[in-house]
Order: C-alpha cells, then structure tokens, then sequence
C-alpha cells in the first residue's frame, strides 16, 4: 500500500487506520482507492492527526467511508482538530440531505392568504390574457383576412362534429329520466300530458345548453389547454414569437371562434334529442303518443324558448375556448403541469358555465322573457 496519505497497524484486537499528508481535491481519487483495500473484520481506530490538510473533497471522502466502515465493523476516531470536528459536522449534515424532512405545518391562516394570492394570480392573468385577446380580435375585425379560416374550420370538426355523437346520447339520457321521473308526480293528479311541458322548456331553456356546455368543457376545452400546454412545453409558442407570430392570433381565436359556430349547432341537436328522449319515455311511461306529444309540443313551446337557449351558446362557448386557452398558457416547464391545468381548466370552464346560465336564469326572469 502506498503510504504516502494512508497506512496500517495491525493488531490483534483491532486496525488502526492512520492518514497522512494532503486530504484534499488533487489527491482524493488516488486516497479512494487505498481505502477501498482496507478490511474489516476488526474493529477500526482511525487517526487522522497526521493529516496535514483537509478540504471539502477530502471531508467528504471521510464521511463517505466512515458510514461504509460503521456498518460493517466498529469505527472509532481520534487526532482530529476543531477546525476539522466543525467541517465535518456542516458537510455531514449536507451529505444527509437526501433524507425527506418533514415540511412545517402551515397555519390555516397562512393557507387563507396563500389561495388568497393564487385566486389574484389566476384573476391577473385572465385579465391580461383577456387584453391581448381583445387586441388580437380587433385585428381580425379591421383586416377580415388575416381571420384563419382553414384552422377555424379545422377546429369546428374536431371541437363540434366529432362530438355529435356523446351529445346526442347524452342529451337523449337526460330527456329520458326528466319525463320518467315527471311522469310518476304528474301521473298522482291526472295531468299526464304537462309532461311535454316539463320536457319541452326545460330542455330548451336550460339543460340543453348547459349540458352541451358541459360536455364540451370536458372534452374539448381540456384538449385545448393539453394541445397548447404541450406547444409551450416544446417552446413553439416561444418560437412563434421570436419569429413574430402572434400566438393569441394563430393559436386562440380560431379555437373560440370555432367553438362559438359549433356549440349552437350541437345546442339545437341536443334540444332535439332530448326532446326525442323524452318522447319516447312518454309513450312508454303514459302512453302518449307521438302526435300528442308533438301536438303538445307546438302549444307550449315558443319560437323564442329556442332563442333564448340559443343565446347562451355563443357566451358558454367563449367562456370554455378562453379557460382553456389561458390554461394552457398556464403550463408550466414540465408534463405535470399539463395534467395539473387540464384538470383546472374543466373545472373552471364548468363552474363558470353553471354561473353565468343562473345569471341567465336571473336575467330571463327579470325581464319576464
């Protein structure tokens, strides 16, 4: 063994591991390799009174086969200096870092303030996101050319035909249950046929354009904030205006525009199926038939009972591009985040949806419409 930085005495009872010389950045590698011949089968005395200097390097290489040594034999030490006792005790205490301390506790009231902070944070940045916004559709309104009308398109598919179908069948479940579960009340008092009034205005006030808004902030507005947080991620986005593209323009107008021509249209498919769910659940329930019902229908339903649900698609479908699209700014360097915002994203666009149509609710009713 090369004595120069560390040598053995052997003894019957024990090692005594001795260093020497230099313990520092320049040597520790050849040091490392003495040490990893040293046995230990006997307990170990190891002195370090010889050692001349020591560094952070050497400090390290210390601790690291001190704790290899301690856990198969007994380790004692001796020599050492305060100076020495001080560096290892603070890089002890680093080299155990990687153990999990445990966090402080927050106070309720320190919760409170935090969401406090977060809820202005999220309110900022809908209000500038919301500006830029404004300004990029100002454009389009003075220069009707530079509206994308190829993305537009594109968006309309995949944001409203391709969701024809869990539309349909959504809104024809829910015309179902509201004229099964009317038919049993109205059936006690002999009034059978008002539940084509039940069914009719309820469908085409409320639920039809709220649960089309709903499913579509689930289906489309999260895919919205996962497409443009994973252009961010991959620095598209910041690619687009280093090269002076507006992402605002390219990437968010075509969505809200394409969701603000789709959402009507599946609104007024979803009136009809869940007019035709209700339907069929009248024959089978009262037996009233199909022109009966549709008699009925023609009586109490309005033109403007129509319009009125109309009315709130282009607004939830604003509301649903605009989170989603904020959203996906949102994302943060990592695919986390993603999933983190997409789940904010439905939430949000949601609420928002069942909170403006009471505010229509409200509305409506004020004005005796």
């Amino acid at each position: 063994m090369n004595e120069k930085y560390l040598f053995l005495e052997v003894y019957p009872s024990h090692i005594k591991l001795i260093s020497k010389d230099k313990w520092t950045l320049q040597s520790v590698q050849q040091i490392e390799g003495l040490l990893r011949q040293i046995p230990y089968d006997k307990k170990i005395i190891w002195d370090v009174s010889l050692v001349g200097e020591f560094d952070s390097a050497g400090i390290l290489l210390f601790i690291e086969y001190f704790s290899y040594f301690a856990a198969k034999t007994e380790v004692e030490v001796e020599g050492y200096t305060s100076g020495q006792k001080e560096m290892y005790d603070l890089l002890r205490i680093e080299h155990k870092s990687k153990e999990k301390i445990s966090a402080v506790k927050k106070s309720w009231i320190e919760n409170i303030g935090k969401k406090a902070i977060e809820g202005y944070e999220d309110f900022r940045e809908f209000v500038d996101f919301s500006g830029e916004l404004f300004v990029a559709l100002l454009h389009n309104i003075f220069h009707p050319k530079s509206i994308r009308i190829k993305e537009t398109v594109y968006h309309i598919y995949h944001s409203g035909f391709t969701a024809l179908v869990i539309v349909s069948l959504t809104a024809f479940l829910v015309g179902m249950v509201i004229a099964y579960q009317g038919s049993v009340q109205l059936a006690k008092f002999g009034a059978d046929i008002f539940i084509v009034d039940t069914v009719g205005l309820s469908i085409v006030r409320e639920l039809g354009p709220m649960i089309t808004a709903i499913v579509i902030a689930g289906r489309s507005g999260s895919s919205y904030t996962a497409e443009i947080g994973a252009m961010k991620i991959t620095e598209e986005i910041a690619a687009m205006r280093t090269m002076g593209f507006d992402p605002y323009h390219f990437l968010v107008l075509p969505r809200i525009f394409a969701l603000m021509i789709a959402l009507p249209l599946l609104i007024f498919l979803a009136d009809m199926m869940g007019i035709l769910g209700g339907m069929v659940a009248s024959k089978m329930q009262l037996g009233i038939s199909v022109d009966q019902f549709i008699n009925r229908l023609h009586e109490v339903v309005a033109a403007k009972h129509y319009i009125l649900g109309m009315i709130k698609g282009p607004v939830f479908a604003f509301l649903i591009a605009a989170v989603g699209s904020v959203r996906g700014f949102q994302v943060s360097e990592n695919t986390e985040s993603i999933g983190l915002h997409t789940t904010q994203s439905v939430v949000n666009s949601i609420f928002l949806v069942i909170a403006f149509d009471a505010l229509f609710s409200v509305i409506y009713t004020e004005l005796d419409l």
